[in-house]
C-alpha cells in the first residue's frame, strides 16, 4: 500500500475521531466542529503532518489556557460566565489564515516554503492572542489601553497587561519552536516570534479602536491579527 495514501487515512480516522471529541467534550460545538475538520484538512493537505502540528499546538495551548482558573475568569466577565464551547467563526477567525496558506502551498509550490513560514507566524499570532488573553486576564497586575496608557479594567477590549504580553510572547515562541522542529532551527524561528508579538498587538489595536466602535467583532479581529502576522512574516523573509 502506498505510504502517502496510508498516511492520508491516518490522518483521516485521526481528524473525525478528534472532531467527535471535541463535540462531547463541549470544546466546540457541530458547526465550530466541522469548521475545525475543514480547516485540519487544508492545513493537512497544503503543509502535511508539520503543519498539523502546528494547528495542534495551537489549539491545546489555547484549550489549557481557556480551561484555566475559568472560575476566576467568569467573576471577571459582564455574562457572569466564561464560555469554553468555540462557535465555528472563532475557528475560521483563528486558523483561517493558516487554511488559506495551506491552500497557496497546493496552487502555488514554488512559493512552498514562503506560506509555510506565513502559517507559522499567522498561528504565532493566534496563540499569542489567546495566551494573553485568558491567562493575561488571570495573572495581570496593571491593566491599560495600548493606545493611550492610560489605566483600565481588564477585559475591555484593546486593555493590555505586561504579564498578558509576555505569557503571549512566550505561546509565539512555542509556535516557532514546534515550527524548527520540522524544518529546521534558523531565523525564521525569530521571524514567526517577532510576527507573533506583532500581530498580538494589532489585535489590542484594533480591540481599541474598530471594535470598540462596533465597526467590527471579535472574530473580525481575530482573522485581521493572524492575517497581518503572515504578512508581517512573509515581508521579514523578503527583507531579509
Amino acid at each position: 500500500m502506498d505510504t502517502t495514501f496510508t498516511q492520508q487515512c491516518i490522518f483521516g480516522v485521526a481528524l473525525i475521531a478528534f472532531m467527535i471529541a471535541c463535540i462531547r467534550t463541549g470544546k466546540l460545538s457541530i458547526p465550530a466542529a466541522l469548521a475545525a475538520g475543514l480547516t485540519g484538512l487544508l492545513v493537512f493537505a497544503g503543509a502535511g503532518f508539520s503543519g498539523i502540528a502546528l494547528l495542534g499546538t495551537f489549539f491545546l495551548l489555547g484549550t489549557v489556557a481557556t480551561s484555566h482558573k475559568k472560575q476566576a475568569k467568569a467573576a471577571i466577565a459582564a455574562e457572569g460566565y466564561h464560555p469554553e464551547t468555540r462557535k465555528a467563526g472563532q475557528v475560521f477567525a483563528n486558523g483561517g489564515t493558516a487554511a488559506i496558506m495551506g491552500v497557496l502551498m497546493l496552487a502555488d509550490p514554488s512559493r512552498r516554503e514562503l506560506y509555510r513560514l506565513m502559517m507559522a507566524a499567522s498561528l504565532a499570532s493566534a496563540t499569542a492572542d489567546t495566551l494573553s488573553s485568558e491567562l493575561g486576564t488571570v495573572y495581570g497586575k496593571r491593566f491599560f489601553n495600548i493606545l493611550t496608557f492610560k489605566k483600565e479594567a481588564r477585559g475591555l477590549d484593546g486593555v493590555v497587561s505586561v504579564e498578558g504580553t509576555l505569557i503571549g510572547a512566550a505561546g509565539a515562541a512555542v509556535i516557532a519552536i514546534v515550527y524548527a522542529a520540522a524544518i529546521g532551527f534558523d531565523r525564521h524561528m525569530l521571524f514567526i516570534i517577532l510576527a507573533g508579538m506583532l500581530g498580538n498587538l494589532m489585535d489590542s489595536v484594533l480591540g481599541a479602536t474598530l471594535e470598540r466602535k462596533h465597526y467590527i467583532g471579535n472574530d473580525a479581529v481575530n482573522f485581521g491579527n493572524t492575517l497581518f502576522a503572515a504578512l508581517v512574516a512573509g515581508a521579514c523573509c523578503w527583507l531579509g
